[in-house]
Formats: C-alpha cells, sequence, structure tokens
C-alpha cells in the first residue's frame, strides 16, 4: 500500500539538519554513506530542516521508495540537534514527535511506556 508507514520495523530519526532540497536519490545516500545503514530495508528514515516546521520521511516498499512530506502550518517539531547522528526511535516515540513533543520524555514516562507497571 502506497506510504503505510506501519511496515516498517525500524524508525530511524537523522538527528541535526538535513538540506530539504534532497529527493529520494539523495536522503537514500544519506542514510546508506553517512549513517552506514540499509535504505533498502524494512526502516522509515525521518529527516528534518533548520526551520524545524517540515519533515521528510523515506520508505523502501519493496518496489520502490516512497518519499512523505509533512509541513506544519504553525509550529515546529521538536527535533533532537546532535550533528551526524541517527537515532532508533520507538513508535510511541515517532507518536510523540508527531504530536509536537520530544522524543526525550522524563524517565517516569517512559518506564510506564517500557511496561514497569503491568
Amino acid at each position: 500500500m502506497l506510504g503505510d508507514i506501519t511496515v516498517a520495523k525500524n524508525i530511524y530519526i537523522a538527528c541535526g539538519y538535513t538540506d530539504m532540497r534532497k529527493s529520494i536519490d539523495g536522503l537514500a545516500a544519506v542514510v546508506q554513506e553517512q549513517f552506514h545503514l540499509d535504505p533498502f530495508s524494512k526502516s522509515l528514515f525521518l529527516f528534518c530542516g533548520k526551520r524545524r516546521d517540515r519533515l521528510k520521511a523515506l520508505l523502501w516498499e519493496g518496489d520502490g521508495f516512497v518519499l512523505l512530506y509533512k509541513r506544519l502550518e504553525s509550529g515546529n517539531f521538536k527535533w533532537p540537534r546532535s550533528q551526524d547522528e541517527v537515532k532508533l526511535l520507538t513508535w510511541q516515540e515517532f507518536r510523540w514527535l508527531m504530536e509536537g513533543l520530544s522524543i526525550d520524555q522524563p524517565k517516569a514516562i517512559k518506564t510506564v511506556k517500557q511496561g514497569a507497571f503491568c
């Protein structure tokens, strides 16, 4: 299905700034050359520019890449800014990011998320 991100086994966030003029080939090259990951894996790769009001997501669907683009009308994404780093996210951290929250939530929230109280 076109752009079904739920097929992704891993979600990676490219910390720092990404040149948002890059298209599929440019972003796949960043994944492969800078982060030493396989862009053809069942992974979702997230990129954000300096203004933090738009992001691109790259996903390999088996027969081709899907490039998703989101631009916020107001506000910005709480994007980690440590340059040249890629970070593996959980689905919960991905939801926090999409809701405008930081992926680095307080420890108490992470403990609950990991099922410590179940």
